[in-house]
Formats: structure tokens, C-alpha cells, sequence
């Protein structure tokens, strides 16, 4: 690690005086309590925060030492080593390797793929599953201590598995301490709990002194440098000792202690900093390549190493070891250019090219003053293998300098273009954008939104081709859309697309089709979606005209098979039935490519068809294939619509399910979880205080990230609520901005809702309107279920009672439940109203049956209170299993009711075995039950026909 606390030549860390720590009370006592409840088998993690030099490392020195009875694994980040994945977690792993055969062999897997033991593609989940796996494997014989000094420097893949086990470790005998240096951002780690490592106070500080300095200092001196180093301790023991007449420096105190270790050069002989600057420049600490290449550099190994030792900076033993993280960058820093060349071109000559490649390719880029085409290429390799392990941090790094070392322009952008690419598959869109403006051609008109939109041609330069040029916009395309407030997303790709037009017909059409995602996302109501789609309509004539006229156009290049593209364009041209029989053959194409490669439009196709089968079906297959592929994308996206199809169905237990096991990938993956699945179920379930909290945040989402159709997911949920509670006037309200804010599936589950609150509030006009809509859709699908609402719809305008029969009827084998029993219910009221009580009893008790036994509390509140205006009291239900569980737990109960072992569970969850077992008991002791098969006999946690589970 960086630093111990112990006396190392003429400097010192975090305040230790013999084996106390001076005024570190505080954190001692928090350590102390994380290591004590890991023995007790309540895991945990701390994050130290504070500047360098301040006593993180000591206090992780005096946990080490204070540990008895655990085993301490430690590692310790590094500056230099920040690029190559996985890095710091293989060689926190590596003294508990011998564990690896206990894990699950997908897990294994995993864990060999990521530390470059065998060739894969790496899995996040199934590698943070491990590494939790392995560390509590290692922890069934002695509970384990886990010690990362200079976390802010971890790779970030090593930095998301740590921050994945921190988060999952509560119920196995683990402790992870990390300490972490301010002002540098710890990504992954901020989230953990933490403790702010202060500077010690003034009487500390001098009694610090007085334990440690050698000489006896004059009190002026003494309180200049007490003064001066702002109870930092390195500070207080790597000031200058002497003097005492100079003017305060008032620098950032690591800036000054940095002086100090660099005035520790002066005098050195040349040879002795060059062997220094050589120790500086390689990260690993390993003797094996320090001396080789001092040997290649010509220097006399034995005399310079002894003078290099003297200077107190480094410890040259069987590890190379720095005194400090500051000391190292102190030696790099004052070296000269020619001298730090020399040290990278040395380390390369002596490096492995078949162990250690990537490091061998990195130090060739550092030797490098100007451009190297064979560098550059070996860059790009390294970067290929960077990614293939995972590693797009280190990809993006290495094809940056890549680019710089190019000399074909071309070269130099297209490796600039996929650099900018990694970086945002890493989520560093800053960085992503300032690379990308230096891109030639990138800028320009790029910045407007209608310059946006444009053709670009005003933007081409030499040295950038057209086909780079459509890379730039889709990448710029990229990143408006995860920039809050820009809105140009979908018309970079409107660029790109036109861009690819004549060369990559394929690339250009599949661009259209992203900017349409886009434009789905920001909402309707901005009038994006529609631009995108007469794009795309414009550019299909232009092709048909051309293909028409041109003689020479390849064979069958007429017949391509319509897509979801033109099952869209058709809608929002000619209208529903026009392009119903079209979206049918889209979503029955027998190759899948639009479901594989359009999920979510495929999905919104399929609402337009008011067909809940095929809506399955295409759940089925989501659900499928994120579990087999592993893709966190495609099994997020099939879990909220299995929330959202179990909502829509009455399943209220397997949508919590659904949302607990989304939420929980998104908490692996670092993400945010996904928000429109759980307005779905708040609307169902009816508990305003509950669902308008989650609509406000969901609201203050949707502001931040300029999510237009969230918003109208928002007005559709409000819809349906107070429509449930009765609050007609905000029922009405809602649905109609839900309506004016999408055209496509939110507006039309919005219309029922509109109609209905409309004729309550009187506003008939606005009744009228919105049936007529509802049926253009519901007539040209003809599903039972789109003919069923539509039937109760305007049985609501029209008061003629066979138009609730038609609903009862076609909504009679509807999956759609709550629709179903809501057929039950306005038939009921109708009846009631005409005086028909003993007719509409049976409709509203089935109402109430059906809407209470799935925990749709409003609406079976509804029903209850037309019962009892009839003289009938309602039967009231027994509390659902979901009311006395969390989502977590509920997820845990359906999943073992099925069968599921502990192991199996876990691997679903991202937690551990001994987690899943924690969970079980307290939901034996919530449910007054003691056992697996108990589990298995409670009806609530039978999945409903139909539902993915």
C-alpha cells in the first residue's frame, strides 16, 4: 500500500507515534466497529475520505494490525495503472484464488474471463457475483479484512465489482476499508458510507512534533510549521525543518509537502534520479523490470540504488515501494521530458510482449515525443483486448494516444472516433464531448439545434471522409441524448442518417430508427418524433423514385421486406388501419429482427394492436434473452415490462417482484432504476400518498433528463388513480396531457381513461372526441380486449346498455384484469343508476372480487361502496402477502415458492447465498410460517397466468 504510518528516512504518515495514532480517536472507533460486526457476521464496507497525507493509510495500517483473527487481503490503487481492467481487483483476489473452484462455474467463469485467465466477453453481474462469492468462500474459515488504499485510482471496472460486494456483503464476515483522496471524485465508492478524515488540531499537532522530530525546534519555527500544515501529518514531518524567517507559503498543503519530496532530489547524482524517475514511472513495484532497465539504461545498479535509498522517497527491496503516492509523482514531475522518455522507452525494452502486452504498448506510447504508426497500431490492439475484457476505460485511453500517434489523418480520426465511442460506453460524456469537438469536421453547424438537422455538408473537411463524418453525428447524436436539457439527439442522428444514405443504405436506415428511439424518449409533445418520422418517410420516396428510374439498381433491391420503420411511418401518415395489417407482418417477421434489434419499439408496436398475447410474447422472448445473453440493457427493459404487464394484468405481486429485480441490476450495474414500471403499479394499486410521491420524483426525472414520454407516463398513471378514487376533474386534467404528450400507447391506454372522466365531469364534447379516437385504434386491431374497453368507453357516452354487455363479453377472457372487472363495475353503476339493483349486484360483486383479490384498492373501494349503496356490505379480503413484505422479500418468497435453491436465488439477485437465507427468515417470521413448503401453499405468491416471471 501507499503508506503505512511508519517512519521511512526522514518522513512519517498519519500521526503515529510508536503504535498510537495521534487524535484519530474518532476513526479508530469506526473501524473498529466494522471489523467487530464482520466477526459477528454482519459484513460492511467504510470509505475513507480525505486529503493526501491526512492518515487514511495509517489508519488502514493500524486496521491491518489490530485484526486478530482475520485474514487481510490489500491492495492499493494506482495512477498509472487507472486504464487496465480489472487490475486492481485481480490483485486483491489473488491471495484468495484457491477459493475459485467453490464458486458456481458461470461465476468462475466470470472471474477467469476478467483477470485474463481465459478469452470471453465479461459479465459485470456474474463478475462482482464472484468476487462477493470468493471473498466470503475465503471467509467461511476466518472473517476477512479488505484494504484498498487509493481507491480513487482503482480501474473502474475494479472500482464497480468493489462498490457491487460493499453493497451485497451485510450477511457474510467481511469488512472492506477504503480510503480515498479528496478533492479526486471516487465514482462508484460515493454512494458507500463514509468518514470525512480531518486535520489534527493545533495541541495534537505539537505534540506530533515533539514524539517524531529529531531536533529540537525553536517555538516560532515549531508554530510556523503547525501553522503552515494545517494539521495534515505528513505536512507537520515533510516541511522544511530549518528557517523560520520565510514568507508563509500559502499553497495547497500537498502541493507544499510535494515541494519537500522534490527538494529531497537535490544533489543527486543523475544517474540516481534517473533510476528514481524509472521506479516512478512503472506502477507494479517489481524489482524484475526496475533493474533490467537500469541495466539497459547503462546505470551502476548497485551505486545509484544506494543513493537513490538515501533520499528516504523510496524503499528499493523485494518490492518497490514509494514512501508516498505524492513522493512518486514528485520524482515523475521533476524529471526532465528526455528523462521520462528514457524511463517509458527502458520499461518497454524489458517488458514482456507476450505476458504483459498492453503495459508494454503503453510505455512505448510514453517514450514517444512525436508520431509512430507502428505504436499507434500497437495501441490499438492493446485497446481491442481492453474491450474484449471489459475495459473501456482502457480502450478509450489507448486509442486516445493512439490517435496522437497517428500520421494518416485518417487514422488519427477514426481512432479519435472510437475512443470518443468507449468513453461513452464508460459514461464519461464530458471527456466524450471535448474529444469529440476536436474531431475535423465534428463541430461547426453541430452545436444548433436546425444546424443539427441539417445536412452537414458546410462541415466537411480534408482528412475526414463522409463516412466519419455520419460516426461523429451519431456519436454527438450519443451524447445530447444523455445530456440533460439538449433535446438534439435524435436530429444528429437525423444527420447521420441522411450521411449514409447513398453509401450504407443499412447503416443509414438503422439510424433513422435510433433517432426515433430518441425522439420516443423526449416525447411527442416536443414534435421530434414527428420531424423523424417524415424524414424517414421523405428518404423511403427518394429511395422508391430512385430505384424506379435507375436501370442498374441491383436485383431485389426493391423487395426489401418492410420493416419497423415503415410500420411507424405508415401509422403516423395514413393512421391505424391503414397500418395494422403492416405492423402485424413486422412483428410476425420470421427473422426477429425487430424484436432483437428494436425492443422497445417492437413493444409499442405491439400496444398499438391492443393485443395482449403478442405483448406477452415478445416479454417472453425479452426475458429469455437478457437471462441467456446476460445484457443488463435487454433484461431491464424485459423486467419493466414484466412489471408492466403484470400490472396490467392484476398480478400486483409479481409487478413488485419484477421492480425488486430490476431495481436490483440497476443497483449492480451503478444505474438509475427505471421509473415507469413502478407508475404503472402505484396506478393500480390506488394509494394516492404513496403514488403521487413516486409521481413527483418521477416528474423531477423527467425535468432532469428531458423524458418527455416519462412525463406522459406520469399523466396516464394520475389518470388512472383518481379516476379510481373518484377525483374526476383530476383524472380528466391528467389524461388529457397524457394524451397531447404521446400518440403511441400511452395516449391510446389514456383515452378510456379521458372518456370516462369527461362524461363524469359533464364535458361531453371531450367524451365524443376522445371515443372516436379510442375506436379508430380499437376497430382496426380487433382484438376482444381493444373491442372491450372501447365498448365500456362508449357505453359511458352513449348510456345504451348492450354496449356493456359488448364489453363484459369481449372482456370476458381478457388477461387484462383490472379492465375486466372495470367492465364489471360501470355496468354495475349503470344498473344501480337505473334502478335495476338486483341486476347489478352480481356485477359489482364480481368487480369487487376480482379488483380486491388482486390489491387494485381503489377501484375495489369503488365497487364496495356501490355495493353497499345497493344494501349489500361487501366481504372484505385477508392482507396480502405483499403488505407484509418488501420488495426485496417478496421477490425472495415467489422465487423459493417456485423451487428456487438459495444459490439460484442469489444468482438471480446479485446478493449472496447467506443473504438470500437472512431474507428467508424474516420472511418465515413475517408470515408466522418455518418453512420452504409453507411458502410453496400461499396463493399470493402463485405467478397469474400468463405472467413472466
Amino acid at each position: 500500500m501507499g503508506t503505512s504510518g511508519e517512519v521511512r528516512g526522514s518522513f512519517v504518515d498519519g500521526g503515529q507515534v510508536g503504535d498510537a495514532l495521534v487524535g484519530r480517536a474518532r476513526e479508530i472507533q469506526r473501524v473498529d466497529d466494522l471489523t467487530r460486526a464482520a466477526q459477528a457476521g454482519e459484513g460492511g464496507a467504510l470509505v475513507l475520505r480525505g486529503e493526501a497525507g491526512i492518515g487514511k493509510s495509517a489508519l488502514l495500517d493500524r486496521a491491518r494490525r489490530s485484526a486478530s483473527g482475520f485474514r487481510v487481503v490489500a491492495v492499493s490503487g494506482s495512477e498509472y495503472e487507472a486504464e487496465l481492467p480489472f487490475a486492481a481487483l485481480h490483485q486483491l483476489c489473488l491471495p484468495v484464488l484457491g477459493h475459485l473452484d467453490e464458486l458456481p462455474e458461470p461465476q468462475r467463469d466470470a472471474l477467469r474471463v476478467a483477470f485474463g485467465l481465459t478469452t470471453g466477453t465479461p459479465d459485470l453481474f456474474r463478475i462482482g457475483l464472484a468476487a462477493l462469492g470468493l471473498f466470503a468462500a475465503a471467509a467461511r474459515e476466518r472473517p476477512l479484512l479488505c484494504l484498498v488504499d487509493d481507491a480513487q485510482w482503482l480501474d473502474a471496472a475494479s472500482s464497480r465489482a468493489l462498490a457491487f460486494v460493499a453493497r451485497r456483503v451485510a450477511a457474510e464476515p467481511v469488512a472492506l476499508v477504503l480510503a480515498v483522496r479528496l478533492p479526486c471524485a471516487a465514482g462508484e465508492l460515493d454512494d458507500l458510507p463514509g468518514l470525512a478524515v480531518g486535520g489534527l488540531s493545533d495541541a495534537e499537532a505539537r505534540s506530533l512534533l515533539a514524539a517524531q522530530s529529531h531536533e529540537t525546534l525553536d517555538e516560532q519555527v515549531r508554530d510556523r510549521i503547525v501553522a503552515e500544515a494545517r494539521g495534515n501529518p505528513l505536512a507537520l514531518l515533510a516541511l522544511p525543518r530549518a528557517g523560520g524567517f520565510a514568507p508563509p507559503d500559502t499553497s495547497p498543503v500537498p502541493s507544499r509537502v510535494e515541494r519537500g519530496f522534490r527538494e529531497a532530489l537535490t544533489g543527486l547524482p543523475d544517474d540516481a534520479r534517473l533510476l528514481l524517475t524509472v521506479a516512478s514511472a512503472d506502477p507494479t513495484g517489481d524489482p524484475g523490470l526496475l533493474w533490467p532497465a537500469a541495466r539497459h539504461l547503462g546505470l551502476d545498479v548497485a551505486t545509484v540504488s544506494a543513493a537513490a535509498a538515501g533520499t528516504g522517497l523510496v524503499e528499493l527491496g523485494t518490492r518497490v515501494r514509494f514512501f508516498h503516492p505524492l513522493a512518486r509523482a514528485a520524482v515523475y514531475e521533476a524529471a526532465g521530458a528526455d528523462e521520462r522518455r528514457a524511463a517509458h522507452r527502458a520499461l518497454a525494452a524489458v517488458t514482456d510482449p507476450v505476458v504483459d502486452p498492453d503495459r508494454r504498448a503503453w510505455h512505448r506510447a510514453q517514450a514517444e515525443a512525436g508520431p509512430d504508426d507502428d505504436v499507434a497500431a500497437e495501441l490499438e490492439r492493446s485497446a481491442s483486448r481492453a474491450r474484449s475484457r471489459g475495459g473501456v476505460v482502457a480502450a478509450a485511453a489507448f486509442l486516445e494516444r493512439a490517435a496522437e500517434l497517428s500520421l494518416d489523418a485518417g487514422l488519427r480520426t477514426g481512432r479519435t472516433l472510437a475512443a470518443v465511442g468507449a468513453l461513452l460506453d464508460a459514461g464519461a460524456v464530458d471527456r466524450a464531448a471535448e474529444l469529440l469537438a476536436a474531431v475535423d469536421g465534428a463541430g461547426g453547424d453541430g452545436a444548433g439545434g436546425e444546424g443539427a438537422g441539417g445536412d452537414g455538408a458546410g462541415s466537411d473537411t480534408a482528412g475526414t471522409d463522409n463516412i466519419q463524418l455520419a460516426e461523429a453525428d451519431l456519436l454527438r447524436g450519443r451524447i445530447a441524448f444523455v445530456q440533460p436539457g439538449d433535446s438534439n439527439g435524435p436530429l444528429f442522428m437525423l444527420r447521420a442518417a441522411r450521411r449514409l444514405a447513398a453509401s450504407d443504405p443499412e447503416r443509414s436506415r438503422e439510424s433513422y430508427l435510433e433517432a426515433l428511439e430518441m425522439a420516443q424518449l423526449v416525447g411527442r409533445g416536443t414534435g421530434m418524433t414527428d420531424r423523424v418520422l417524415a424524414a424517414a418517410l421523405e428518404a423511403d420516396q427518394l429511395e422508391t423514385d430512385h430505384l424506379e428510374t435507375d436501370q442498374h439498381a441491383p436485383a431485389g433491391t426493391a423487395s426489401r421486406a418492410p420493416d419497423v420503420l415503415d410500420a411507424l411511418t405508415v401509422l403516423a401518415s395514413r393512421g391505424h388501419r391503414a397500418a395494422v395489417p403492416l405492423i402485424r407482418d413486422v412483428l410476425a417477421g420470421a427473422d426477429g429482427a425487430t424484436w432483437t434489434r428494436h425492443p422497445a419499439l417492437a413493444i409499442t408496436l405491439a400496444a398499438e394492436l391492443w393485443d395482449p398475447h403478442t405483448h406477452a410474447t415478445i416479454l417472453e422472448w425479452l426475458m429469455k434473452t437478457g437471462r441467456e445473453s446476460g445484457s443488463p440493457l435487454v433484461l431491464r427493459l424485459g423486467l419493466a415490462q414484466a412489471a408492466s404487464n403484470a400490472a396490467l394484468t392484476g398480478d400486483l405481486d409479481g409487478a413488485l417482484a419484477a421492480v425488486a429485480e430490476e431495481a436490483a441490476i440497476a443497483d449492480a450495474t451503478g444505474g438509475t432504476s427505471v421509473m415507469y414500471h413502478r407508475l404503472q403499479l402505484a396506478a393500480m394499486r390506488g394509494r394516492r400518498q404513496e403514488a403521487e410521491q413516486l409521481f413527483e420524483a418521477a416528474v423531477a426525472t423527467a425535468a432532469a433528463q428531458g423524458e418527455g414520454q416519462l412525463v406522459a407516463n406520469v399523466h396516464w398513471a394520475e389518470a388512472v388513480l383518481n379516476n379510481g378514487l373518484g377525483d374526476y376533474p383530476a383524472a380528466l386534467a391528467a389524461a388529457r396531457k397524457a394524451v397531447d404528450l404521446d400518440d403511441l400507447f400511452i395516449a391510446g391506454f389514456s383515452l378510456p381513461e379521458l372518456v370516462e372522466a369527461a362524461v363524469r365531469c359533464g364535458e361531453r364534447a371531450a367524451a365524443v372526441g376522445a371515443l372516436a379516437a379510442l375506436t379508430e385504434r380499437t376497430e382496426a386491431s380487433a382484438t376482444p380486449t381493444g373491442l372491450g374497453i372501447a365498448a365500456y368507453a362508449r357505453g359511458l357516452v352513449t348510456g345504451a346498455e348492450d354496449d356493456y354487455r359488448e364489453a363484459v363479453e369481449h372482456l370476458a377472457d381478457s388477461p387484462l384484469l383490472p379492465y375486466r372487472a372495470r367492465a364489471h363495475l360501470l355496468y354495475g353503476e349503470w344498473l344501480r343508476r337505473a334502478g335495476r339493483r338486483r341486476d347489478c349486484r352480481p356485477h359489482l360483486r364480481t368487480a369487487h372480487e376480482l379488483l380486491s383479490g388482486a390489491g387494485i384498492e381503489a377501484f375495489a373501494r369503488r365497487a364496495a361502496d356501490e355495493l353497499r349503496a345497493t344494501g349489500e356490505t361487501a366481504r372484505s379480503r385477508s392482507g396480502h402477502t405483499r403488505d407484509q413484505l418488501t420488495m426485496q422479500e417478496l421477490h425472495i418468497a415467489r422465487l423459493v415458492a417456485t423451487g428456487a435453491t438459495s444459490n439460484e436465488v442469489a444468482g438471480r439477485l446479485f446478493i449472496s447465498p447467506r443473504t438470500v437465507d437472512a431474507h428467508l427468515r424474516n420472511i418465515y417470521r413475517k408470515l408466522g410460517i418455518s418453512s420452504r413448503r409453507q411458502l410453496r401453499d400461499l396463493p399470493d405468491l402463485r405467478p397469474a397466468a400468463g405472467v413472466i416471471t
